[in-house]
């Protein structure tokens, strides 16, 4: 199995705003950058969408070493959060609805297709990779604007 290092970030100008997310993929010497985004969207769509296109991109099952600086992305995944979620029909221990399930699907069934360990980095950080995914990501919704 091929180990592939996934940086991703998410932004938006506003929440709901124009939105844009990056990634980065690396395998080896190999590099690739991708990035989109949306007219009107939140934040924490682009952060889910940044990781999902991130391993979308992966033409085979691969050991991912996934950061992002998203804690809701990280802790909802690494906690069981979003597992729990599904199992209840998209409804938080607290009862009310979780957000983004159309997201947390995809990325859930992409998290059981690929190995991924979760790294959290702090954003903003001196963290090049982290810094050119906000790059990217603040790239994209400057375009929708």
């Amino acid at each position: 199995m091929k180990s592939v290092i996934l940086y991703t970030d998410g932004a938006c100008s506003g929440n709901p705003g124009p939105g844009g997310w990056g990634a980065i993929l690396m395998f080896g010497e190999h590099k690739r950058e991708l990035s989109g985004g949306e007219p009107r969207t939140t934040n924490n769509r682009m952060e889910l969408t940044a990781a999902i296109r991130g391993l979308e991109a992966l033409k085979e099952p691969c050991a991912v070493e996934l950061y992002s600086d998203s804690k809701y992305v990280i802790d909802a995944l690494e906690k069981g959060w979003a597992r729990g979620w599904r199992a209840r029909g998209w409804v938080k221990a607290d009862k009310k609805p979780a957000l983004n399930p159309d997201l947390w699907e995809r990325l859930l069934e992409l998290c059981e297709t690929h190995q991924v360990k979760l790294h959290w980095v702090k954003g903003h950080a001196d963290n090049v990779y982290n810094q050119r995914c906000d790059e990217l990501a603040v790239s994209e919704w400057q375009k929708l604007k």
